[in-house]
């Protein structure tokens, strides 16, 4: 058995029904939205099981077919499904306008009274669910939804990091979310950020949410001595990544990452994707990517790398879940793209 099987990874957060206008529609434009799943957490652990790691999802779906629906298609990705409780309210669902040339895409959210969102405190069992995992994932849209939901991530994050499991947390800040619920993120973050061992964050979550600032003209660059300050003031971090996206149009991006492990500072390749097909869900797959390298001990800059062109070829995939191959990304990394059709 190799260390991919032996690992277990575990995550915390809703699925939603995404429903899409069709190509680059409008939103009225179609008399017709595409029906799928999705989700942050869930998109890493459909990725990471794609990847070859065993993975469980920690969620609450409706008792409806709706419910019915979701828990398949969770399942058709190798996902466990067995820290999925059921509750007679409706599915969160979210609306998709993808974008085009200089024209931005849109989302709108349509979550509130979601089965998920009436978890409450002493509904789940920290204890119970960590016994034999080895990882917990968590994005900080999970703990913006409610302040039930704010407690039970930190009490997740708590119970993981006690009973020993590395703790990855993806940041994912959405101010207005966390307004609209009437949240200080701000003090739920900081203590969650406390008993994280992977964060994805970038300058402006850590100014904004941790009071963490450097200057641009700090010597060596912004983001080393970023990097440096969270180090020093969050002493059980492993691994920072930040993560770059420049936007030529809504079809043309490029993406790159710097990371600060124990063993120094590094910077990663920029990949460049045009004539995108689909880019919601990129940070879940970089997410995945990286979680994925970090379990096979890649080096720095091999992390990095690998999570960043797992992202790049997410810009390639309809949906939410990043449905690549570890061979297709080492060959994007090997410069193996032949523009051919492989037979």
């Amino acid at each position: 058995m190799n260390k991919e099987d032996r690992i277990k990874v575990i995550a915390f957060g809703e699925i939603m029904l995404r429903l899409k206008s069709p190509n680059q529609e409008r939103f009225m434009q179609s008399a017709a939205f595409e029906a799928t799943f999705g989700g942050s957490e869930f998109n890493v652990m459909a990725s990471l099981s794609g990847l070859g790691i065993s993975t469980s999802m920690i969620s609450q779906f409706p008792t409806n077919d709706m419910g019915e629906a979701c828990l398949k298609e969770v399942r058709s990705f190798g996902v466990n499904t067995d820290q999925i409780s059921r509750h007679d309210a409706r599915m969160g669902q979210y609306f998709l306008e993808a974008g085009s040339n200089l024209r931005s895409g849109k989302v709108i959210y349509d979550r509130d009274h979601s089965a998920f969102t009436q978890l409450k405190r002493g509904d789940i069992n920290w204890n119970d669910v960590f016994d034999g995992r080895e990882w917990f994932h968590l994005s900080g849209i999970t703990p913006a939804l409610s302040e039930e939901l704010a407690e039970l991530s930190l009490e997740a994050v708590q119970v993981a990091q006690e009973k020993g499991l590395k703790v990855s947390f993806d940041f994912n800040y959405r101010d207005g979310l966390w307004a609209k619920n009437n949240l200080d993120a701000r003090k739920v973050l900081g203590r969650i950020v406390e008993n994280v061992n992977v964060l994805m964050a970038s300058a402006k979550d850590c100014k904004t949410c941790l009071d963490i600032e450097v200057t641009e003209d700090e010597g060596q660059g912004r983001n080393f001595h970023l990097t440096q300050k969270m180090f020093d003031q969050f002493p059980q971090l492993d691994v920072m990544v930040s993560t770059f996206r420049n936007v030529i149009s809504a079809d043309d991006n490029s993406m790159s990452a710097i990371s600060r492990d124990r063993s120094g500072y590094n910077v990663g390749r920029e990949f460049r994707t045009r004539h995108i097909v689909d880019r919601i869900g990129s940070g879940d797959a970089f997410a995945a990517g990286l979680i994925y390298s970090l379990i096979t001990e890649k080096s720095g800059e091999e992390t990095l790398d690998f999570a960043t062109a797992a992202a790049a070829l997410k810009h390639s995939i309809v949906g939410d879940v990043n449905r690549v191959s570890q061979k297709e990304i080492n060959d994007l990394l090997d410069d193996k793209f032949t523009r051919q059709i492989n037979r």
